[in-house]
């Protein structure tokens, strides 16, 4: 369930990417990402207190992590 104001979407694949879960857990400031069991999880309480730093997206391999701005008609940070 998307937040309010934003959604971060992770691609199924990059999801059971252990190394992954875990730097994105560090690098976000606001604590949206979760690595639980070796998974990455979005933690959907947290998802409007995004700031828009880009570093989970910076982070992420091209096309594993989406920042999606919905109140912008869905616009989206990723690489």
């Amino acid at each position: 369930m998307p937040g309010l104001f934003i959604d971060v979407e992770i691609a199924p694949d990059a999801r059971s990417d252990a190394e992954l879960a875990k730097k994105l857990e560090e690098v976000c400031p606001v604590d949206i990402f979760s690595a639980k069991n070796g998974h990455a999880e979005v933690v959907e309480q947290n998802l409007d207190e995004c700031v828009l730093c880009e570093l989970c997206v910076n982070a992420a391999p091209p096309g594993a992590v989406r920042v999606v701005k919905l109140y912008d008609d869905g616009a989206a940070l990723e690489r």
